[in-house]
């Protein structure tokens, strides 16, 4: 079933990623061998080994209350366990939100939970999570499905509060009056993590399991991190209720935004159809009535009706535990599932892979264009020394002049790439100049400075407008020189491969795009909390608080992690150059110390040619395995897909 086959792909992915590794480890190895490594190389593929080793699948189920979110995530990924092991009873619907993951690093079985007192504080959940001491834990019993349940009831636990308490957590509902209330019920916990060694959690999948529009909207966190960061983004509705106004709120706000990156799936299960299952209407009228169902949700959503995938997420669980096919199928789960293996893991291989490419790929590159370079080279040289046999030293020493001339013209091009490097150099600065925290704190500093002073709301919400208008021209401006900086680097580039004839090597650019769009789904979401009648009522302590810890301090960590990078590419960005010009020097020296030995004695000429043809022969050996990295690196996720296919049309017919 597509269930197994989901399975089957997850973990093709890692294989796919372990053969990655060890090829890059390969590579380690050659390039220290070959003594062609360096400090910063090694750098970037410990760094880059790290990434793939703890490299996520992240798929993110996002739904108002009692869409049948929780259910759907039983369904789809732990119906072996024979009940519903998430929570999702009515009434016991997700109150915070909840990660299910397997700890590689800790290899244990957990839930830590948060305490939802954490809000009041200036730090930020990806903070806390370096942080274990604040959370707490429970230890997860594996090996008995009800005592793990028993323990996943604990993320929907709440607790009484006074209104006042809720209204400094920021926990009233739009429009409550603290003053009007004594007491609210309010989540005990802000977030949970749930670690257990399921197998799909092993290969590296991820689930975010999120809360309603309300919660989405008190932890900003949600939106401006989580959500973005994960692969896929499971929208779901329900066939009872249809598009209510918070659905479309919450679809227009926090999900839709995300589908302007090509690198995040966007799928939106239409779930509870079994509530549109008529005994007294024949199975063609109820399908039609989905299908109308579908269709109107997609109108509203503003997406093609292929987008929306009708399911039954309660029989499609019950279906697995009691092993009905008929229901199965009529629940239509597996289509959802399909889709999952179908596009989701493709295109996480995708980004995996273009990641590596840029990495490793472009090193693995160049490291084959100097191999290229030197078995050219060998080879030039062992066909002018077998042409040599026989010839007079007049031919030798012209061969030595001529060589020399080759040497001075290519020493000033040398010192005008030199020239260009230095300028390089200014405009790389110039770069980071616009990218500095220095700038960014003050104005950090200034914007906190205007929102503690101001008496009204309208002065909250005008410092918070100028933050991100500043910010936005800065990273206007960042963007401006990066595209002039990637100008230089190419044009250099090509006027030394013009000038000398020599392979042509493809500079890394540096791409902004991601910091860039991070920057302004950031400004989308600050608005919308600006302009949130939710913020207008919030106390002003607590607004300032929030759009510190979350927008202010993301706009940073975007400003600090465009800088690293910048500043990392700009120290890599001339290397292949670099390494190319030392390369064609020694091979210039090389060949004027060979001729000028032949010239000294003729018993030197049969020695170098069969030195050079053992250089050619370790040349084309070591040209073969960095193409067995390029390779690797290429190879196409083993796809079950054909089978499910089969089967499908096996049970049409």
């Amino acid at each position: 079933m597509a269930k197994d086959r989901f399975t089957d792909q997850m973990q093709a992915y890692g294989r796919w990623k372990h053969d990655l590794i060890e090829a890059v480890m390969k590579y380690q190895n050659w390039l220290d061998e070959n003594g062609m490594s360096s400090p910063e190389v090694e750098l970037r593929i410990f760094e880059l080994i790290d990434t793939l080793k703890s490299d996520q699948l992240t798929i993110a189920f996002v739904a108002e209350f009692a869409r049948g979110k929780t259910e759907l995530i039983n369904a789809i990924f732990f119906s072996e366990y024979d009940r519903r092991l998430l929570p999702s009873e009515a009434g016991r619907t997700t109150m915070c939100p909840t990660e299910l993951l397997y700890d590689n690093t800790a290899d244990k079985s957990y839930i830590r939970l948060l305490p939802i007192e954490t809000r009041l504080d200036d730090t930020s959940i990806q903070e806390y999570k370096k942080q274990p001491i604040h959370w707490t834990t429970i230890e997860l019993d594996t090996h008995s499905s009800e005592k793990m349940a028993d323990a996943f009831r604990e993320v929907v636990r709440t607790k009484t509060v006074k209104a006042e308490e809720a209204d400094r957590l920021g926990l009233l509902e739009p429009g409550q009056d603290p003053a009007t209330l004594a007491k609210v019920d309010i989540p005990m916990w802000r977030h949970a993590m749930i670690s257990f060694p399921h197998p799909l959690l092993k290969e590296g999948l991820t689930i975010l399991d999120t809360p309603g529009l309300n919660a989405l909207g008190s932890e900003p966190e949600l939106t401006l991190n989580m959500l973005p960061n994960a692969q896929a983004v499971v929208f779901v509705l329900a066939a009872d209720t249809g598009v209510t106004k918070s659905d479309l709120e919450m679809w227009t706000h926090h999900v839709k935004p995300l589908g302007g990156d090509a690198k995040h799936g966007r799928i939106v299960a239409l779930n509870k159809v079994d509530t549109l299952w008529d005994e007294l209407k024949d199975e063609d009228s109820i399908n039609n009535i989905i299908k109308a169902q579908a269709n109107t949700a997609a109108k509203m959503l503003e997406i093609d009706i292929d987008s929306v995938f009708p399911v039954s997420a309660q029989k499609g669980l019950l279906s697995k535990i009691r092993h009905d096919q008929e229901l199965l199928e009529k629940s239509k789960i597996l289509t959802l599932e399909s889709i999952l293996s179908r596009d989701i893991l493709p295109q996480k291989q995708h980004i995996v892979r273009e990641n590596t490419v840029a990495e490793i790929g472009a090193m693995a590159q160049n490291s084959r264009d100097l191999l290229s370079s030197r078995l050219d080279d060998a080879n030039r040289q062992l066909n002018e020394l077998q042409n040599l046999s026989g010839k007079n030293e007049d031919v030798i020493r012209h061969l030595m002049t001529k060589t020399r001339e080759e040497q001075l013209v290519y020493h000033k091009s040398v010192e005008s790439f030199q020239a260009n490097r230095k300028i390089f150099s200014e405009q790389h600065k110039n770069l980071l100049r616009t990218l500095s925290l220095a700038e960014l704190d003050r104005l950090m500093s200034e914007t906190r400075k205007q929102m503690t002073k101001t008496w009204t709301t309208n002065g909250l919400k005008n410092s918070m407008k100028q933050f991100f208008e500043l910010t936005a021209s800065s990273v206007k401006n960042a963007n401006q020189h990066v595209n002039k900086t990637n100008t230089l680097i190419q044009t250099i580039y090509r006027k030394f491969h013009q000038e000398h004839g020599l392979a042509e090597i493809k500079p890394k650019l540096f791409s902004f795009t991601k910091y860039k769009r991070d920057m302004e789904r950031l400004n989308h979401e600050a608005e919308i909390y600006r302009t949130s009648p939710v913020t207008t009522m919030t106390e002003q302590s607590f607004v300032v608080k929030k759009f510190f810890i979350s927008m202010v301090s993301h706009a940073r960590n975007v400003f600090f992690n465009a800088h690293q990078e910048a500043e990392s590419w700009g120290k890599a960005a001339m290397a292949p150059l670099v390494a190319r010009i030392k390369e064609h020097k020694d091979q210039m020296e090389k060949r004027l110390e060979s001729l000028r030995r032949i010239n000294e004695s003729r018993d030197t000429l049969q020695s170098r040619i069969s030195e050079l043809e053992a250089t050619s022969k370790t040349l084309k050996e070591q040209l073969a395995d960095i193409n067995e990295l390029m390779e690797t690196i290429n190879k196409p996720l083993e796809s079950f897909l054909p089978d499910i296919e089969e089967e499908d049309d096996a049970q049409v017919a």
